[in-house]
């Protein structure tokens, strides 16, 4: 059983870290963030298309990668 979890939680991570790193960036860093990052962020909404589905996918393997841990420690 452990085992199983162990190996779904490796291929979560990859998927989690695939996705994030595939998504496009949001704001110019730092700047980005202080000057007009709340704009960016409130005032437009995210397209349907690639980016929307890879955020769903993150989205979906982080939640996969903390219940899976949380499940792993309280086996062992």
């Amino acid at each position: 059983m452990t085992l199983a979890l162990k190996i779904i939680l490796l291929i979560a991570s990859i998927v989690l870290i695939i996705s994030i790193l595939l998504q496009e960036s949001r704001s110019a860093g730092l700047s980005g963030s202080i000057g007009g990052g709340a704009e960016q962020l409130f005032g437009k909404k995210r397209s349907s298309g690639y980016d929307a589905i890879l955020s769903k996918i993150a989205t979906v393997t982080a939640v996969m990668f903390i219940l899976i841990s949380i499940v792993l420690v309280a086996v062992e």
